[in-house]
């Protein structure tokens, strides 16, 4: 049981976690903080914070569970501003999607010393609407999250991190700092890059509201993604630079083997290449029964 829960972003993520909490009726209060006034009174309205603070300092206080469900950029900044206000009992968590930046940040803020009530965590369920309004109490049920936790981060932090996502109906798995950055720059943050690319490329030509005219239901799913934050995949791009830079290449040599193939007229090779693909993503997803 949680007594006091302190989201720092009451958006998506962090406003579902709550509402699930709530739900099941694992946590007793809920403080908000965020920078926008709007999204924090309608997470007031509808429930998924129980009290709206002004400062993040402000919302710690006294708190034994601290979310940070900021944006990868503005973590080191509200990390300092929370660090002299943060309960002895308190665990410190946060869900972005990178995760070697975040420990480094707090590493920079606690003076090079990781602290042992800290774990790093990420949910898997993002997706591409945003803010109070788009929380679900069922969001994480049956996702997964994952927590890196760092070498000097306790047992009993992790466990309360851990029961915490369970709670909620997750799939809480464990992995390294590195391998978690390198596992979602292939996952999640490379095909992100492709569904921007692919929508930037038609922003360019000069007939692309005849191109979207036309568009069906592959080009939609494979661009849903495009519609999602800019400014936290900027961030996220920034603070996952090497892993990312190293799946975009590998990708650039497949569409240079298949420039390749076009340009032999290997239509063989081609099929080879598709089959291969599809028994690929058939053994590890398989298509849904109907």
């Amino acid at each position: 049981m949680i007594q006091r829960l302190a989201i720092l972003g009451v958006g998506l993520i962090g406003g579902s976690l709550a509402l699930s909490l709530k739900q099941h009726g694992l946590v007793g209060e809920v403080i908000g903080y965020g920078r926008s006034q709007a999204n924090i009174d309608e997470a007031l309205a509808l429930g998924i914070i129980d009290k709206a603070v002004p400062t993040a300092a402000q919302a710690v206080m006294g708190a034994d569970m601290v979310v940070l469900a900021v944006p990868l950029a503005s973590m080191r900044l509200l990390l300092a501003e929370i660090r002299p206000y943060l309960a002895a009992n308190a665990v410190l968590t946060d869900v972005g999607s990178a995760k070697g930046c975040w420990v480094d940040d707090v590493l920079a803020v606690w003076d090079g010393v990781f602290p042992a009530f800290a774990v790093p965590a990420h949910p898997i369920a993002g997706a591409e609407r945003s803010g109070a309004a788009a929380a679900l109490a069922d969001l994480y049920v049956h996702r997964k999250v994952v927590i890196t936790p760092h070498t000097a981060s306790s047992l009993d932090a992790i466990a309360r991190v851990t029961q915490m996502w369970q709670a909620t109906g997750a799939d809480v798995r464990q992995m390294s700092v590195a391998e978690h950055d390198e596992t979602f720059a292939w996952t999640s943050h490379l095909p992100h890059l492709l569904s921007f690319a692919l929508v930037d490329m038609f922003s360019q030509r000069d007939d692309v509201a005849r191109l979207f005219d036309y568009t069906a239901g592959g080009f939609r799913d494979f661009t849903r993604i495009a519609a999602s934050d800019p400014t936290m995949w900027r961030d996220i791009v920034q603070l996952n630079a090497p892993a990312i830079g190293e799946a975009l290449a590998a990708y650039q040599a497949q569409l240079a083997h298949y420039q390749a193939l076009l340009a032999n007229q290997d239509w063989q090779g081609f099929a080879e290449s598709f089959n291969h693909a599809k028994q690929t993503r058939d053994a590890f997803l398989p298509p849904k029964k109907s």
